[in-house]
């Protein structure tokens, strides 16, 4: 993919409706820790979720489709207010095009944030794709964007950054923690 300029990312950002994100690799650092009653364990990075209450704030939806099921990531959604997540999803593409029908938008609406080589397809249609610095050499390579976070450790935080402050919502929300 041939890489944009600074100004044309955020001239892509500032029309995005809709982030789209996968689970392990991208909210987790991809580590599954199972322990011997067949408990699962993911740690999410605060930030990340901050980001993501900031997007929805500002009016942004997010959404999650990923290829394993983890009652883990049906709490951590719930607790981001996230409504929209499909698991199970082999291929992805088919829970992408699902939900951008299902929400009235275009392609050139959505960000996508992936690690690895299932989230390709999803990025050849998205308006702005995006992988996080541990992806895959492959995944990156048709990423428009590289993120300097690993996944589970920022990578979302800086996405959705971007997105804030390229469609000029960022200063309005900051303002309101300064607001005494």
């Amino acid at each position: 993919m041939m890489k944009k300029t600074k100004k044309q990312i955020e001239a892509i950002a500032k029309n995005i409706k809709l982030l789209i994100l996968d689970v392990d690799g991208v909210l987790t650092d991809g580590s599954i820790i199972l322990d011997n009653e067949g408990n699962e364990f993911k740690a999410f990075h605060v930030r990340d979720g901050h980001g993501i209450k900031m997007l929805e704030k500002a009016g942004i939806k997010v959404a999650i489709i990923t290829g394993r099921h983890s009652k883990v990531v049906e709490r951590r959604a719930h607790e981001l207010g996230i409504t929209e997540v499909y698991q199970r999803c082999h291929i992805k593409s088919v829970a992408y095009e699902h939900l951008i029908e299902k929400m009235g938008i275009t392609d050139k609406e959505v960000a996508y944030i992936g690690d690895d080589i299932v989230d390709i397809p999803i990025f050849k249609r998205v308006a702005l794709s995006v992988a996080v610095a541990d992806a895959t050499e492959e995944t990156k390579a048709e990423a428009m964007i590289v993120t300097e976070n690993r996944g589970g450790r920022g990578a979302v935080r800086e996405i959705c950054d971007l997105i804030l402050k390229s469609n000029g919502k960022w200063k309005e929300l900051i303002d309101e923690y300064y607001t005494v």
